[in-house]
C-alpha cells in the first residue's frame, strides 16, 4: 500500500471555475512528474495499442478532427494534437453530453524525465456536481494515471487484474485516500467545509460501495 500512497502523493490536484461559451465549468487538473523522457509519455498517451494497455482499449480515427471511442467510457473528437507536447479531445458521455473536454500537456524536465498535466473542464449539472463535488472525476483520473505510470516504469495490470484490485481492500483504500485529496482540493478552491465534507463522502462511497 506504500507505493500507492506514494504515487497519489505525487500528484498534485487543483478545483477552480472557468467560463467557457457553453456557460460556467468546472475544471480539475492533475499534475505530476513521469520518470519517463517525454517522447515516451507521448507515445504512451496517443498510440491506440498503448492506451489500451494502461486505460481501455479504444478505436477511432486518429487524427485532428477524428473521432475515438473508449471502450464502456467516453468518446469525442480529438480537437488538437501537437507532438508531443499537447493533445485536446472532447470526452462526452451519452445521448446530451453538453459541454466536455480534456486536455494533456507534456513538459520535458531533463532528459529522463516529463512533466504531465492533466486538466479536465466540463459544465456539469448543478445537482450532480452538488452531490459529488471534484472527486467524481478526479478520483477516476487518479486512477487512470496510476495506470499510467506503472505503465510508463515497466509494470502494470491486465484488464482482469484491474477490475479486481478495485474491489480488494488496497484498491478501496486507494479510492478513499483519492476521494479525500480530491477534498483538500476542493477546500483549497475555497469551497464551505460542510459541501467538502458531504461531497467527499459521497464519492468515497461511490467508489468503494460504501455507507455515504
Amino acid at each position: 500500500m506504500t507505493e500507492i500512497v506514494d504515487e497519489l502523493n505525487r500528484l498534485h490536484r487543483q478545483v477552480e471555475v472557468r467560463q467557457v461559451e457553453a456557460g460556467e465549468a468546472r475544471t480539475v487538473l492533475l499534475r505530476r512528474t513521469v520518470d519517463a523522457e517525454i517522447a515516451d509519455v507521448w507515445d504512451a498517451v496517443t498510440s491506440p495499442e498503448r492506451i489500451g494497455r494502461w486505460f481501455l482499449p479504444v478505436s477511432g480515427e486518429f487524427k485532428v478532427g477524428g473521432r475515438y471511442q473508449l471502450e464502456g467510457q467516453a468518446g469525442g473528437e480529438i480537437l488538437q494534437c501537437e507532438e508531443p507536447t499537447r493533445l485536446r479531445v472532447s470526452w462526452l458521455h451519452g445521448p446530451d453530453p453538453g459541454f466536455s473536454e480534456v486536455e494533456v500537456r507534456l513538459t520535458p524536465d531533463g532528459e529522463e524525465r516529463t512533466v504531465l498535466e492533466l486538466e479536465h473542464v466540463a459544465v456539469v449539472p448543478p445537482d450532480f456536481w452538488g452531490r459529488f463535488g471534484p472527486g467524481a472525476v478526479g478520483v477516476g483520473w487518479d486512477g487512470a494515471l496510476l495506470g499510467l505510470g506503472m505503465h510508463l516504469a515497466g509494470g502494470g495490470m491486465s484488464r482482469e487484474e484491474a477490475e479486481a484490485w478495485q474491489v480488494s481492500d488496497e484498491g478501496k483504500a486507494f479510492f478513499t485516500r483519492s476521494g479525500e485529496l480530491w477534498g483538500k482540493a476542493y477546500a483549497t478552491s475555497g469551497a464551505d467545509e460542510d459541501v467538502v465534507a458531504a461531497t467527499t463522502a459521497a464519492t468515497i462511497a461511490f467508489y468503494t460501495g460504501a455507507e455515504s
